[in-house]
C-alpha cells in the first residue's frame, strides 16, 4: 500500500470517527465496526408511517421518549389512512419505513398485492393482540364463536360479509384461518371485503358487515359502542403469532444500512420500555390515544394491553398472551418460519398460483443480519434458531420444515 493511500485512509477513518461522535450514537452501536469504517446513520431524519392501532406504540414511543436520538436518528411518525396508502408511500419512497402488516410486505415483494417491489422486514413489532368481532345482531342469534357462527350460517342462508384490512395482510389470514377451522370456506361461503382499521366500527354500525378481523383498539371499541362482540382473539388462533413488522424497501436497507440498524435498535428499546411494567403501559396508552395517533379514549386501549379482556356478552378474563412488544426479546426476531407461514397461506387461498421458493423468499426479505446488529446495540437477547414451531387452533403444527406439504395439506383451500 502506498504512503499516500495510507494517509488518505487514516484521514478518512479519523473524520468518520469524529462524525460518529458528533451525532451522539450510542456506544453500543458505535462498537459495531463496519466495512466502511463508520456506523453513523446515513440519514438523520426518517419518516415512519403508521396506521391508528395499538401496535404502532413502539414506533411512536421511540420518538416521544427520545430513544431515537440515542441512536443518532430522529423518527417522525406519520399517520396514514389505509394499508394501501402505506404500501404506496413505502414503494414510492415518501415513507422511509412503516409499521406494517407482515403479509403486506411479502405480497408487495411477490407482486400479488399491488406494484412489485423488493422489500425488507427489519423486525417484528408485536405478538398477539388482534381479534375477530361479530356483530351484536349475529351474537343475539347464537353466533358468539366460530361454532355458533357456522351453525347460524348453515341454518339461516344469506350472503354473510366479513371484513379484513388488506388482501395479503395478517388480519385476512387470521380471519380465513379461523373461519376454515370451523368449516366455513372464506372464498365460497362468505363475501370478504377490505376496510381500513379505523373505519371498521363505523361500517359495522351501519350494517355493512357481519364480522371483521382487526387490531386493537377497534375490537374493544365495538364492544364499548354496543355493536359487536369478541368471538375470538388472534392469540387463540396462534399463540404468540407474528403481527406488525418494521418494513422498508430492500433498496432503502441496502442504501442506508446504518440508518436501518439505528431505527431498529431504537424501536427495540422502546418495546422493552413498554413491556417493563404497568406504569409504562398506562403512559403509552395515554400517549397513543391522542388525536395525533390512534384518536380514541384511553380506556379503549389500556385494558387489553394488560390482558384484561371482556367479550361484550358478560364474560371477562385475564389473558396472559395479550399484546406484547418485547417480552425479553422473544417478540422481535424476524423468524424465517414466520415469513414462510404467510406465503403458505397466500398459496392456500389462491393469492399465489404456484409454490414460491419459501425459504429463499424469506431469507431475501427478513434482514436477520441487520436485526442481529441492532439487537447487539440494544442488548436484546437472540434466539438459537432462525425458525420456530407452533400448533395452531386446528391442531396443525407449523415448523417451516415442509412448506409445500403444509400449504397443500389443508382440507379447505382455494
Amino acid at each position: 500500500m502506498t504512503d499516500l493511500l495510507k494517509t488518505s485512509l487514516h484521514r478518512r477513518t479519523v473524520l468518520q470517527a469524529a462524525t460518529v461522535g458528533a451525532v451522539g450514537v450510542s456506544p453500543a452501536l458505535r462498537a459495531l465496526v463496519h466495512a466502511q469504517g463508520s456506523d453513523a446513520p446515513e440519514k438523520k431524519e426518517v419518516k415512519i408511517g403508521f396506521i391508528p392501532l395499538t401496535d404502532c406504540a413502539s414506533v411512536v414511543m421511540a420518538s416521544v421518549l427520545g430513544i431515537d436520538k440515542k441512536y443518532g436518528v430522529t423518527i417522525i411518525p406519520t399517520k396514514e389512512a389505509s394499508w394501501a396508502g402505506v404500501r404506496d408511500k413505502l414503494v414510492n419512497g415518501e415513507l422511509d419505513f412503516a409499521h406494517v402488516l407482515y403479509g403486506l410486505v411479502y405480497g408487495v415483494h411477490l407482486g400479488v398485492s399491488g406494484p412489485k417491489k423488493d422489500m425488507a422486514v427489519l423486525m417484528n413489532l408485536n405478538h398477539n393482540g388482534q381479534a375477530i368481532t361479530l356483530s351484536k345482531k349475529l351474537a343475539d342469534k347464537g353466533a358468539v364463536n366460530g361454532a355458533g357462527l357456522a351453525k347460524l350460517m348453515a341454518s339461516e342462508k344469506r350472503e354473510y360479509t366479513f371484513a379484513q384490512t388488506f388482501p395479503t395482510g395478517t388480519h385476512a389470514m387470521w380471519l380465513y384461518y379461523w373461519l376454515a377451522a370451523h368449516g366455513i370456506d372464506p372464498m365460497k361461503d362468505a363475501k370478504v371485503i377490505t376496510v381500513p382499521p379505523p373505519q371498521m366500527v363505523a361500517n359495522m354500525r351501519v350494517g355493512n358487515m357481519d364480522g371483521f378481523c382487526v387490531g386493537e383498539p377497534w375490537n374493544q371499541r365495538a364492544i364499548m359502542d354496543g355493536i359487536g362482540v369478541t368471538a375470538s382473539t388472534t392469540q387463540a388462533i396462534w399463540q404468540d403469532h407474528p403481527e406488525k413488522v418494521l418494513g422498508t424497501t430492500a433498496e432503502f436497507a441496502q442504501k442506508y444500512p446504518n440508518t436501518a440498524r439505528a431505527v431498529t435498535a431504537a424501536i427495540l428499546e422502546a418495546g422493552r420500555w413498554i413491556d417493563e411494567g404497568l406504569a409504562n403501559k398506562n403512559k403509552m396508552a395515554e400517549t397513543i390515544a391522542g388525536k395525533a395517533y390512534v384518536n380514541t379514549s384511553v380506556d379503549a386501549i389500556n385494558q387489553r394491553i394488560l390482558g384484561r379482556y371482556q367479550d361484550g356478552m358478560g364474560k371477562s378474563w385475564d389473558d396472559p398472551n395479550h399484546m406484547k412488544f418485547y417480552n425479553d426479546g422473544a417478540v422481535n426476531f424476524p423468524y424465517l418460519s414466520d415469513g414462510m407461514w404467510f406465503l403458505t397461506q397466500h398459496k392456500r387461498w389462491g393469492l399465489l398460483k404456484d409454490h414460491p421458493d419459501y425459504a429463499g423468499v424469506a431469507k431475501a426479505i427478513n434482514r436477520i443480519d441487520l436485526y442481529k446488529q441492532a439487537a447487539t446495540a440494544s442488548k436484546t437477547p437472540l434466539p438459537k434458531s432462525d425458525m420456530r414451531s407452533h400448533k395452531l387452533i386446528d391442531g396443525v403444527v407449523w415448523d417451516g420444515k415442509d412448506p409445500k406439504k403444509y400449504a397443500d395439506g389443508f382440507k379447505l383451500k382455494a
